[in-house]
């Protein structure tokens, strides 16, 4: 069983080409019913967040399961082979595996060893789980990234003083607003991204919150833990009149912040500076409203470039994440080769094993009548000449394990020796345990 992965994230596309591709929750269950469909698929989990859309797909053939997911992103997202190699990576079983090791770590975000990350890799397995898109293998994969994710934060150092969107949105807003003591914030997107950004310019000075959602329940909800006010949104137009910041981060597809809605109110400001931080995706603020005079929008990406005076500490931290990783890839690796590996090992040894007692049985009617001693060096030269004549493919067969190519020769040594053993369904049952299961 082959683990692939095809995604792109914050560092191989920018945001313009990310939201093309980002799956809503409400998709999701449309993109299981896709790879479910498929032969050539055996599991699928998707992680999809603000900074990478990620597929994860366990297969038995390699390059059929690899033109599944390129054909759903061209299907998905209208791209092209150009676009797929340009922004896309597929990389192979093994550092398929790293990947989401260093994800849920937090070793691959844009604020090294941010928190939120882990939290998302549960839910996204969650998702999986509860859609039946899983299989045993990724079942495991996933419990296993979740544990080293935990492991990592509880040994290292690496989430302490960690900025987080907001920490980074408190500070753009101090540099293009000074002061924020007496500011009015609009929320709009009642999810927990917008209440921590939200919380952190409290926390700063900011006085007063209003929250939009598409529902007005769970804005009110919101509202009420900020102390603010919740706001409908056909009512978001006449509040920008009085508002210093916007923070958006809805799951809606499309520009929830337009000209043709906001234009008007926008200009009627005649200058007087709105910060709009975007940082949904895709996005929810149309870039355009930028030339509208006193107006700054900020995206995900301008997240990028915020200073950050943790970092040298934490990237000390990230040395030790490492080495954690490696151990436990390592380990990992050997289950997941095992899997087609040890049942071939095992029916070669068996079978090695049933052409010595017969041979040796020919040997003795054929010498008749020997000693004890001379039954015992007889009984074991044979099989000492067997276990040297299968050494060879026993030990590379284990080298192969962990490698793109362990399910082959595992099937070829099959194939030459004629072992009655069936790749196929063995694989399928593997179990793996990790110190607390993923949970």
């Amino acid at each position: 069983m082959y683990i692939l992965l095809a995604g792109l994230n914050h560092r191989t596309a920018p945001v313009e080409i990310r939201e093309k591709l980002a799956i809503a929750d409400s998709e999701l269950g449309k993109a299981y019913k896709y790879f479910g469909a498929n032969e050539a698929i055996e599991g699928t989990i998707i992680l999809t967040t603000c900074n990478r859309t990620e597929i994860y797909a366990a297969t038995r053939n390699i390059d059929e399961g690899q033109k599944v997911l390129r054909q759903y992103f061209r299907d998905y997202a209208g791209f092209d082979e150009a676009a797929l190699d340009k922004y896309f990576y597929l990389p192979n079983c093994n550092d398929a595996i790293l990947h989401l090791f260093r994800v849920v770590s937090g070793l691959d975000s844009m604020i090294l060893g941010e928190t939120e990350i882990l939290g998302q890799v549960k839910e996204a397995y969650q998702h999986a789980i509860e859609a039946e898109a899983s299989d045993n293998v990724l079942n495991a994969l996933f419990q296993k990234a979740i544990y080293i994710g935990k492991k990592v934060r509880t040994e290292t150092e690496i989430d302490q003083h960690s900025l987080s969107v907001g920490h980074v949105a408190v500070q753009l807003a101090g540099e293009a607003l000074g002061n924020l003591a007496d500011k009015t914030v609009l929320v709009i997107g009642a999810g927990r991204m917008g209440e921590i950004t939200a919380r952190n310019l409290m926390a700063n000075g900011v006085k007063t919150v209003l929250v939009s959602n598409r529902s007005y329940d769970k804005a009110a909800d919101m509202a009420r833990n900020l102390n603010g006010r919740a706001i409908r949104l056909d009512q978001i137009t006449e509040e920008l009149t009085a508002a210093d910041i916007v923070i958006s981060c809805t799951g809606a597809s499309h520009y929830v912040i337009r000209p043709d809605r906001v234009a008007d109110i926008l200009e009627s400001r005649q200058g007087k500076p709105i910060l709009m931080i975007d940082i949904a995706v895709p996005r929810d603020i149309d870039p355009a409203l930028q030339e509208i005079a006193g107006v700054q929008i900020l995206d995900i990406d301008d997240l990028q470039g915020v200073v950050d005076a943790n970092y040298e500490q934490r990237l000390k931290a990230s040395i030790a994440a490492e080495d954690i990783i490696r151990q436990e890839l390592e380990e990992f690796d050997q289950w997941l080769g095992s899997l087609c590996v040890v049942p071939v090992i095992t029916a070669l040894q068996e079978h090695g094993k049933m052409i010595t007692n017969i041979e040796v049985k020919k040997a003795f009617n054929k010498l008749g009548t020997v000693t004890e001693q001379e039954e015992r060096i007889i009984n074991s030269m044979a099989q000492a000449i067997t276990n040297q004549l299968l050494k060879g493919p026993i030990v590379n067969l284990k080298q192969m394990a962990a490698s793109d190519e362990g399910h082959s020769y595992a099937k070829m040594v099959k194939n030459l020796f004629g072992l009655d053993v069936n790749i196929e369904e063995t694989t399928e049952f593997g179990n793996y345990k990790t110190g607390d299961q993923g949970q």
